[in-house]
């Protein structure tokens, strides 16, 4: 019923000799599968937002999946990866104190956590938009009723000043949305993952 995304962060280790959106595409077409890219395992966000970087770049990386995004952030931070990309909460600690660098926001507008940083699609990945996002599903017979009344309190919530604060400093966009929406919103991201996934030839565990 209301879904605060949570845009995502390109990082990578500051050895890569490449320090924009752009820089790093010209970098894999000339270096194809020699560039490493962690994931919190197979098939999670870190990995299909990857997935579809390389789709819409026709880049080749190589995906190294690991037992969460935490350790995928520690095998970045030890160099064992060149890049990953993050949730902005975990990342710009290192960020900001220089072990990681980073490349882009993975929303459809820039972060309000991190204004100076462009979007993928700005930096010349034109439409690309990978997020995390938190939604309230309910039984398909719940009544309408009952679902507004949910959806207005949920609403609520997320409009308190306190909440959005600390919603905000972990990287989330709180945003409210009409059940209708938050339908159409989930069927869009089905097809666009479900069309990922089949590309990049990802199969369940």
């Amino acid at each position: 019923m209301v879904s605060p995304p949570q845009p995502l962060v390109l990082v990578k280790h500051p050895a890569l000799p490449a320090n924009t959106i752009r820089e790093l595409i010209a970098y894999a077409k000339a270096y194809p599968d020699k560039l490493n890219y962690a994931s919190g395992g197979e098939g999670g966000i870190n990995h299909l937002a990857a997935e579809l970087l390389k789709k819409m770049t026709g880049t080749r990386m190589v995906h190294v999946p690991y037992k969460g995004a935490g350790p995928a952030l520690t095998a970045l931070l030890g160099g064992e990866v060149q890049l990953f990309i993050a949730t902005l909460g975990s990342a710009l600690p290192h960020v900001r104190s220089g072990k990681v660098r980073a490349l882009a926001v993975t929303g459809a507008g820039r972060s309000p956590a991190a204004s100076d940083l462009p979007t993928v699609a700005e930096s010349g990945v034109p439409g690309y938009e990978a997020t995390n996002w938190y939604g309230v599903l309910v039984p398909r017979a719940t009544p309408s009723a009952v679902i507004a009344a949910l959806n207005r309190r949920i609403a609520d919530v997320l409009a308190d000043q306190g909440t959005a604060e600390r919603l905000s400093a972990q990287g989330f966009e709180p945003a409210r949305s009409t059940p209708q929406q938050f339908a159409a919103y989930v069927k869009a991201e089905i097809s666009k993952w479900a069309q990922t996934i089949k590309g990049a030839g990802i199969k369940p565990d």
